[in-house]
């Protein structure tokens, strides 16, 4: 991202802190869902879907709520949607991709408690998104607790090298994510 803003970097420079499972989370999941569509009733907002680790009863996750927000598409997030989020305290990112730029252009918003430490994370992606691929990961988790073990050794090596590196410790999981997603006996059926 070019001329990453103060709140961009301030969000990248904080430490990775991993919990253990806590049944709150599908609570927090829950009532944020209630309050956001109550904040879009007069927005066009598809499923609302808990991913992310905390969605993963008995998984050991940073305690943030990952939540994927389907929304018409970016522009409907960045005319309608960002005002109202950052109205209630959200911060805002956003990050567009144009032609022939890597990556796929995503818009997102953080949620913070009354002591700064992050609750919620909000995805919001168009039907097209690749990233509603997350669903599969997290249903497979739940599914397989083998994998789920598996991977929380994986995100607490990756916390320990990385602790003060989200990008480092994001990679970290991607590439073991990518590898059971792309194992044919490990993989769950679309």
């Amino acid at each position: 991202m070019k001329g990453r803003s103060g709140h961009v970097a301030r969000a990248r420079a904080e430490p990775i802190l991993l919990a253990e499972p806590d049944p709150a989370w599908a609570e927090a999941f829950a009532a944020e869902e209630a309050r956001l569509r109550a904040r879009f009733a007069d927005i066009p907002v598809g499923r609302i879907e808990h991913v992310g680790s905390t969605a993963v009863p008995g998984l050991i996750a940073k305690p943030i709520v990952d939540m994927l927000i389907e929304v018409p598409d970016l522009q409907t997030v960045h005319d309608r949607i960002a005002p109202v989020l950052k109205a209630a305290g959200y911060e805002y990112f956003w990050r567009p991709t144009g032609p022939g730029e890597a990556g796929v252009a995503y818009a997102w918003f953080i949620r913070r408690d009354a002591s700064g430490a992050r609750t919620h994370h909000l995805h919001m992606l168009p039907p097209q998104s690749p990233y509603w691929d997350r669903l599969r990961f997290r249903d497979l988790l739940r599914a397989r607790p083998d994998l789920a073990a598996e991977y929380a050794a994986v995100k607490r090596e990756a916390a320990a090298r990385h602790r003060n590196d989200r990008a480092a410790y994001a990679r970290a999981k991607g590439r073991y994510i990518r590898r059971v997603m792309s194992s044919p006996e490990k993989a769950p059926k679309s």
